[in-house]
């Protein structure tokens, strides 16, 4: 039996990566977002954004690297798994940036479904820039309408997770899961 496959999306600085750090510190298995990853070792090999630089062979790293980790999750023997961000979120940053994309990309997304999307809102209140996420919040609010617009295009149901602490939001997740 395939493993459930639960991504938490959201524009930069909503809280995913630290609900996803909550999951995990409750036994859950998850899968971390891959883009700082990816940033990283392109400024080991000396540019400094790739996204910005070359914004279609970094999303094409990170679609590769999704699709990965979708495989895995798939085979994965512990039911759900957990996902930061999703194949999806590729094409709406894209799509936000109007660049092109292959149509690959689209047949990425309509060959691998997620089970549940949890999206989270931005919120200016734990919104932070850092070395790695260089959008502003208004640009971190309009990345957010790009991901709703593309998850939807793909016929995904976006499951809200309320302003609150980092336990009470997981705790939603948890109890719209049934796991709670």
């Amino acid at each position: 039996m395939e493993s459930k496959k639960i991504v938490i999306t959201g524009g930069p600085g909503t809280g995913k990566s630290t609900i996803i750090k909550e999951l995990i510190k409750r036994g859950f298995t998850c899968f971390e977002e891959i883009s700082r990853q990816v940033t990283l070792e392109a400024k080991k090999s000396g540019v400094d954004q790739l996204f910005l630089t070359n914004p279609l062979l970094f999303s094409e790293l990170l679609l590769k690297g999704r699709q990965n980790q979708y495989i895995e999750a798939s085979n994965h023997k512990s039911n759900p798994v957990f996902l930061d961000r999703g194949i999806p979120d590729v094409l709406a940053y894209m799509d936000y940036i109007k660049d092109a994309y292959p149509e690959t990309f689209i047949d990425c997304c309509k060959d691998h479904i997620y089970d549940y999307v949890f999206i989270l809102k931005p919120w200016e209140d734990i919104y932070i820039s850092d070395n790695e996420r260089y959008e502003n919040f208004n640009q971190a609010q309009e990345i957010h309408e790009h991901l709703l617009l593309t998850y939807q295009s793909y016929n995904y149901n976006l499951l809200d997770v309320p302003f609150d602490t980092v336990e009470n939001r997981t705790n939603h997740i948890l109890k719209v899961l049934n796991l709670l």
